[in-house]
């Protein structure tokens, strides 16, 4: 018996009225038997319709360690076994190819190699650079290999035979991502991570607390990391990096393919970004392998990768985890992310962007360089190259990219050297650790570069004590003074410096030592002047907030077990914070600049704080200049608002005090009313009584009798008649 499908959805009471109709027992019949025509679904939604709405899933196919090799020699059945051996030669010398994962087709009439074999590798990334080291591989004059993913092949497929024109998309505007900048009351954005939540807020210091943007749980599975200048906020997958970005609703803009990426790093004009991951090898005697992509940020492309062991991109031969350190490509200053440069045994590789290729197609050759940086804002590379037999250690500044030596300074018993920009790359300052004529220990001091003078002339400072041990070392921010941490007490001092001074602008000078601070870092405020003096880890938080204008402190506080410190990029506020390094008291506190505590937050579980940075200022030197100089004038109307809303904080405490008071009215009356509820009833238990007044009545002592207990006892005969 045939019954009709109907278009529309049939409510289960119709079907069951139905069924009875025509006679037809519905618990007797096997839904599961029943097979509809292909594509029909009789009206009725799946369950799933709402998932495929949403973005498609991305389903690894499971053949990402599989290679084609194309152009292969075409041989008889018995060359075959020859063929294979130097296949699996040329491939097992860069994987592990697994049991039986070499398969070489034969044509069944003529019983010879079809010219293209099938390896399988035990992962991923084995097969990846065995494609990248083979293909165009010249076996000889007549095969050279054309090596593929096996992945790839149903890509090639759909490839149409004849070419059309791509369908042109009506053009829709984006999200303004600058928009946050134009707060109308000026304040800055900071992400935090607690537990399983990613929250973007508002820090509204006025008001004494933070506003919620944007809250998402999930949002990463490592960590968060704004780009340089602010306009994105990336995440980190195990299928690779996604950037968001918007005023409020952070809409993902773009995907980064790169599977069990580990740490990312963004270009400081935000072009580019970079992907790290390192892999461990199949055989346990290799190291481990490293593949580094780096993106257009904008477009999504790979722009160029580079893989191969982890000690191709050690350091020095040191370095962070599997002998790699991080960033492993550094950018030259400036937003025009012109060149990158990284370090290997020898030689100084420098690329630039254009072409993604090295600078004149060979890397600058120096013999044992251990480190380099770039300027902060021109193409200038400090080199530094330790003492190797007769040879004195030195340090060199180098143009890019003509690679011309700018200058160079010959440094004599050298154990260390660490080297410091000032964030405008007007000075460069070289601490050099040197052992004694013992070399039984050693002593500090400084190389001042002065970068943007003729000749770059270059000035010795020594300490006081030449002896102490350098702590920590911080140039002011666009200034042109630094402070260091030295001593080897448990209260080191920390000395104030000038490389300009009114009187002699050619020498350093030292403004003034603080003696005995319980402090081990420096944090200058991105505006320079303000400083933050302090004491982590060991000193449990101590905190110094100083000017160095005046050379006097503002305040002293602390936060118990700080972590980490970090001002906006306004220099207005500080986050102290306790991440999850510490079991207890996890959260973050925001200062004045002045140290004056604003308020405080707690999280469970907190692991990061990052402010929002700020792109630099379209404004001119000389325009900055002159609002400093008229600070008073610009003020007046940040003054009124600053008044308004103490004002307006001081209208909602009196509501607060308002309100409770009408709650403990309400409550009062309340008692009242069900005091007169039960006046009958107080009456009544004093006996008519109708004052509720303690004092008017008499108190009279009554006698009652009460019999409390009665016991029957029964006396034997005997004992009464006697």
């Amino acid at each position: 018996m045939r019954v009709p499908i109907m278009a529309d959805v049939t409510s289960m009471g119709e079907i069951t009225a139905i069924a009875a109709r025509i006679g037809v027992e519905l618990s007797q019949i096997d839904l599961d038997s029943i097979h509809l025509p292909p594509g029909e679904d009789c009206g009725i939604p799946s369950d799933d319709d709402d998932l495929m709405e949403e973005d498609p899933l991305e389903f690894d196919a499971g053949f990402g360690n599989i290679l084609v090799v194309d152009n292969l020699p075409v041989v008889p059945k018995e060359k075959f076994e020859k063929l294979e051996g130097v296949v699996r030669k040329i491939y097992s010398q860069l994987g592990v190819i697994k049991e039986d994962g070499l398969w070489m087709p034969v044509d069944p009439e003529t019983q010879k190699t079809l010219g293209y074999c099938f390896i399988e590798y035990n992962t991923p990334q084995e097969a990846e650079l065995s494609k990248e080291k083979t293909h165009g591989y010249k076996l000889d004059r007549s095969h050279i290999f054309a090596v593929n993913m096996f992945d790839d092949i149903e890509k090639f497929l759909k490839v149409p035979d004849e070419w059309a024109p791509p369908e042109i998309k009506p053009y829709v505007p984006g999200e303004n991502l600058q928009q946050w900048l134009t707060d109308e009351k000026a304040r800055d954005q900071f992400v935090i991570r607690a537990g399983n939540d990613t929250e973007v807020l508002w820090n509204d210091a006025r008001q004494l607390k933070p506003e919620l943007v944007y809250k998402r749980s999930f949002w990463t599975e490592s960590f968060v990391q704004w780009s340089p200048l602010g306009t994105y906020l990336a995440t980190v997958h195990r299928q690779g990096a996604a950037i968001w970005g918007g005023a409020t609703t952070f809409n993902r803009l773009m995907r980064y393919a790169h599977p069990q990426v580990k740490l990312i790093d963004f270009s400081p004009g935000e072009r580019y970004l970079v992907t790290y991951s390192s892999h461990e090898p199949s055989n346990p005697r290799d190291t481990h392998r490293v593949v580094l992509n780096i993106f257009d940020v904008r477009t999504g492309k790979v722009m160029r990768d580079f893989k191969g062991s982890a000690d191709e991109f050690a350091v020095g031969g040191t370095g962070g985890v599997t002998g790699v350190s991080w960033p492993v490509f550094r950018w030259s200053g400036g937003k025009e992310d012109k060149y990158f440069a990284r370090i290997g045994k020898n030689v100084i590789s420098v690329y630039e962007t254009e072409t993604f290729s090295l600078i004149d197609k060979k890397s600058i050759k120096v013999e044992n360089v251990m480190d380099f940086s770039w300027s902060p804002a021109d193409p200038i590379l400090a080199l530094f190259v330790p003492e190797c037999g007769n040879q004195p250690a030195r340090v060199s500044l180098v143009q890019i990219p003509s690679k011309e030596e700018l200058r160079q300074k010959n440094l004599f018993s050298v154990s260390d050297c660490k080297m410091y920009w000032q964030s405008n790359g007007d000075y460069l300052a070289v601490k050099v650790d040197r052992y004694t004529k013992t070399k039984k220990s050693t002593y500090t001091g400084f190389e001042l570069f002065r970068i943007k003078e003729r000749d770059i002339p270059i000035e010795v400072l020594e300490l006081d004590n030449k002896n102490d041990k350098i702590i920590a070392f911080a140039w002011e921010p666009k200034g042109h003074r630094f402070a260091v941490i030295h001593g080897d007490n448990p209260r080191p001092d920390i000395s104030f410096y000038s490389v300009r001074s009114g009187t002699n602008t050619g020498r350093v000078s030292k403004l003034t030592t603080l003696k005995g601070k319980q402090a081990n870092a420096l944090y200058w405020s991105p505006g320079g002047r303000f400083l933050i003096l302090a004491g982590l880890k060991g000193f449990n938080g101590q905190l110094e907030f100083f000017d160095v204008d005046e050379l006097e402190t503002m305040a002293s506080a602390e936060h118990f077990m700080a972590t980490d410190v970090e001002w906006d990029p306004t220099g207005r506020y500080v986050a102290t914070s306790v991440t999850s390094v510490h079991e207890m008291e996890n959260g973050f506190n925001i200062w004045s600049f002045n140290g004056k505590l604003l308020y405080r937050i707690l999280k469970d579980h907190f692991f990061q704080y990052l402010w929002r940075p700020r792109p630099p200022s379209f404004l001119s030197k000389e325009k900055e200049e002159e609002i400093a100089k008229n600070l008073k004038r610009y003020s007046k109307k940040y003054e009124a608002e600053d008044q308004d809303v103490s004002l307006q904080l001081s209208e909602q405490d009196r509501e607060k005090r308002k309100k409770l008071k009408e709650e403990w009215e309400a409550w009062i009356n309340e008692w009242k009313r069900l005091h007169e509820e039960e006046k009958m009833e107080r009456e009544k238990l004093r006996d008519g009584e109708a004052s509720d007044e303690e004092e008017e009545y008499e108190a009279k002592e009554v006698e009652v009798e009460e019999i409390i207990n009665v016991t029957e006892e029964i006396i034997p005969f005997e004992e009464s008649q006697q």
